[in-house]
């Protein structure tokens, strides 16, 4: 009987140990820096609160890292680095983001369906509830259309759409469905490649003017033709 006894409290003492693990694990991300800002991306069923502090938290990190002192700098400047840089396999990760950043790529990676380890292209999952609420408010026409023929056929890679986006780079400042796209599959999905844990994470920090938005977005007449 007392064999059977201390059984019992080591099964239990064990469930309360795992469960309070598991609550660990999946506690809820609450360390929101840009609370404040507007809700640029909201999307029915993905958590809009975490991916609007990723957005604003990677805008903060580029405009930083490009900007190097030069007060003029703009918003779509940077994102046109980021965008090419990232196509192209250039992006330096480890100079470029912030330990914020880093806290909010932790929660990310415990989204439901967000991620897809078995997408050789990319991290991201490109039949997330994310990417198809990116897909479906994309508001450049030609781009919509490329980024709906590549999901449909399952051809989608942050190169194969990249290529078209680096010469529509403004657009994402008026739509920030676009934003997000580039946001999650060119910048935090390759932090699965990285140890953090060797990087340093203290860069200063700049006021980014998030208001700053271009009279017209940028268009492309040759879009859709091969030359």
């Amino acid at each position: 009987m007392k064999i059977k006894t201390n059984s019992n409290i080591t099964l239990i003492t064990c469930l309360l140990f795992f469960t309070a693990f598991s609550c660990k694990n999946k506690s809820v991300f609450s360390d929101f820096k840009y609370a404040d800002k507007p809700m640029a991306f909201v999307c029915e069923g993905a958590n809009s609160k975490l991916l609007n502090e990723a957005l604003y938290s990677f805008e903060d990190d580029i405009i930083n890292h490009y900007k190097k002192g030069n007060q003029n700098y703009r918003l779509e400047q940077a994102y046109s680095q980021i965008i090419r840089n990232s196509v192209f396999g250039r992006l330096k990760l480890e100079d470029i983001v912030s330990k914020h950043t880093v806290k909010v790529f932790e929660a990310l990676k415990n989204e439901a369906n967000l991620w897809d380890a078995n997408n050789s292209k990319s991290y991201l999952n490109y039949n997330s509830t994310a990417v198809n609420c990116i897909s479906n408010n994309i508001q450049d026409k030609a781009l919509k259309d490329t980024f709906d023929a590549l999901i449909t056929t399952n051809s989608m890679s942050p190169k194969l759409f990249g290529a078209p986006l680096t010469t529509k780079y403004r657009n994402v400042l008026n739509d920030k469905n676009l934003a997000m796209y580039v946001a999650l599959d060119l910048y935090y999905a390759k932090m699965f490649n990285i140890n953090f844990s060797k990087v340093n994470l203290e860069k200063p920090e700049q006021k980014v003017d998030f208001n700053q938005v271009p009279p017209m977005p940028e268009t492309d007449p040759h879009a859709g033709h091969n030359h």
